[in-house]
């Protein structure tokens, strides 16, 4: 498996795999491959990985800046994540969160927020922190990860989310 950066030829497999790995989730409006594309459009994607097996993308992880009330800065939200249906399970998708972690580490973000599954994003060095809050999500499913600067406050994330199918 190699991780890259995306490459503008990659868009349109990163949107299919994406809407793959939504179509059956529970939580999902179907609206995640519309998300990376609005970030990207917007020029908010500040990280955005690739996973290639045998040349082909099986995996994308996103990362976008998130604003905090109190005004802190350099700091990024994780997702979406996905990793095609039929390579599930085989550690991809980790792969791409750690070396997602590691590159915005390296590029001096203060810290990185998730909404997901606390099993498994608290994996990772995630955890839920009462000082960051997230509206409308129960608080154990919003979770933080500090690397330089502790921030505090209501956090929102880039209004690429609000993509719709």
């Amino acid at each position: 498996m190699l991780i890259l950066p995306e490459t503008p030829d990659d868009h349109d497999a990163i949107f299919a795999l994406t809407q793959a790995a939504f179509k059956d989730h529970p939580h999902s409006l179907q609206t995640e491959g519309h998300i990376t594309d609005a970030l990207r459009e917007a020029g908010a994607l500040t990280l955005s990985l690739v996973a290639r097996v045998d040349g082909r993308i099986a995996g994308h992880i996103a990362f976008s800046p998130v604003q905090i009330s109190d005004g802190s800065a350099h700091w990024y939200g994780l997702g979406p994540v996905a990793v095609l249906p039929g390579m599930q399970g085989r550690g991809i998708g980790a792969a791409l969160i750690r070396e997602g972690l590691d590159r915005l580490k390296a590029m001096g973000a203060a810290g990185c927020v998730v909404m997901g599954e606390p099993a498994y994003y608290t994996r990772f060095g995630f955890a839920q922190m009462p000082a960051l809050t997230y509206p409308g999500v129960p608080p154990a499913y919003f979770m933080a990860q500090v690397f330089t600067h502790p921030a505090q406050g209501r956090v929102a994330y880039h209004k690429g989310f609000e993509a719709a199918a």
